[in-house]
């Protein structure tokens, strides 16, 4: 019998480690952003018809919002996502409307509420779309979710012409704690809407995404493992642009599948400048995620020479870099394509901290699908209690 193996573990072994939904979910994430981008082509007419009205409106309004890994998708995609609508766009958490609404839904403006979440049951997320019908005078919902069940699809179905629901495929439904590919799929899903009249232009950019994160899977995972024994207190991650919420999210997925064990940060390679290298020492490693726009990589490269001009030689790890020499580069993974429009990249370079993260928790002796020791953590956020406020 052959047996299926995920990632560098065959199936019993990702058993046996409480590694098997991460493990499958992470390798998985090439062939789920094909069945989004035909889900996006199949649903193109629908989803014309439905955003092309309110986009034309004057003052209109884009908010993208989650909480968590769902807030870091509109994070990244916010810049890509005004460049090709041409329609002011901001990514507010649903931490912060639920807490503050008034200070950021505006009464006269035509506002898009473009909600990301994997269960769609987090109870900032259903809350913030019920103080945007509120605080709104004329509010639309896009909904993006990995969960037909959810109270967002749900409430979706239920709407008077002013809610549209993208389901993503049921194999972005991520089982493990930790979002990996249910988050992939919902940044590709709004990069795609955003850019749905130009489907056919972005598609080779897509090939580029996708096969850079197949190379990755096919020949960079025993690196990630050998790395993953190294001993770090601390990981950096850096980006600009878009790839600032990736950096984000890759920060957030290191620390959380080690369980706090590994402390991260995450930075602009401009912003890191300004106080935060202090974090840098010889217990840290720094992980680039380099822009493909030429001009951006000029002020990042100007940074990791910086660094690697440290006494001290702090490792690094490139995503995406021109050249990695003079770096004390630990890794250096390669993408692919060239050239300023390179939107998808974000995709791949996420996996950079799925990745780190998933080895590493193996390395500490944690379980990947469920890596909270203490329950701290869960799948679902627990114990939040939402109150009435008085507009």
């Amino acid at each position: 019998m052959i047996q299926t193996t995920y990632l560098t573990l065959d199936g019993d072994k990702a058993e046996e480690v409480g590694a098997f939904h991460t493990a499958k979910e992470i390798a998985g994430q090439p062939e789920l952003w094909r069945q989004v981008f035909a889900q996006i082509e199949s649903e193109k007419t629908d989803i014309q018809t439905f955003l092309a009205p309110i986009l034309a409106k004057k003052n209109a309004r884009l908010i993208l919002t989650g909480a968590g890994s769902s807030a870091f998708i509109g994070e990244s995609a916010q810049g890509v996502v005004q460049q090709f609508t041409g329609v002011h766009t901001q990514a507010i958490a649903t931490t912060d409307l639920v807490t503050h609404p008034a200070l950021f839904f505006l009464e006269d403006a035509p506002t898009v509420l473009v909600s990301f979440a994997r269960s769609g049951n987090s109870p900032e997320s259903v809350e913030t779309v019920k103080l945007a019908d509120e605080y709104c005078g004329e509010i639309y919902h896009l909904i993006i979710t990995c969960n037909p069940d959810g109270q967002l699809a749900a409430y979706a179905n239920d709407c008077e012409g002013n809610c549209y629901a993208l389901v993503l495929p049921e194999s972005a439904n991520d089982n493990s704690l930790a979002m990996t590919g249910s988050f992939t799929s919902m940044l590709l899903a709004v990069l795609l809407v955003a850019g749905i009249d130009q489907l056919e232009e972005l598609k080779a950019d897509f090939d580029d995404a996708v096969q850079t994160a197949t190379n990755i899977l096919t020949s960079k995972l025993e690196e990630f493992e050998e790395l993953a024994k190294l001993d770090f207190e601390r990981v950096i991650f850096l980006g600009s642009g878009p790839m600032l919420g990736i950096a984000r999210e890759c920060h957030l997925k290191l620390q959380e599948l080690t369980d706090g064990q590994v402390v991260c940060k995450h930075d602009s390679f401009l912003g890191f400048r300004h106080g935060p290298r202090a974090v840098a020492n010889e217990d840290a490693i720094v992980v680039y995620l380099f822009s493909k726009d030429p001009h951006v990589v000029r002020y990042e490269t100007d940074l990791a020479t910086s660094i690697g001009q440290d006494k001290r030689g702090i490792k690094t790890i490139s995503f995406a870099a021109e050249q990695t020499e003079g770096y004390h580069s630990v890794m250096d993974v390669p993408a692919v394509g060239k050239g300023e429009v390179a939107v998808f990249n974000v995709l791949p370079a996420t996996m950079m901290g799925q990745l780190l993260g998933f080895y590493k928790c193996l390395q500490l002796g944690l379980k990947p699908d469920n890596p909270s020791v203490s329950g701290a953590i869960s799948r679902v956020v627990q114990g939040v209690v939402i109150y009435n406020k008085e507009k």
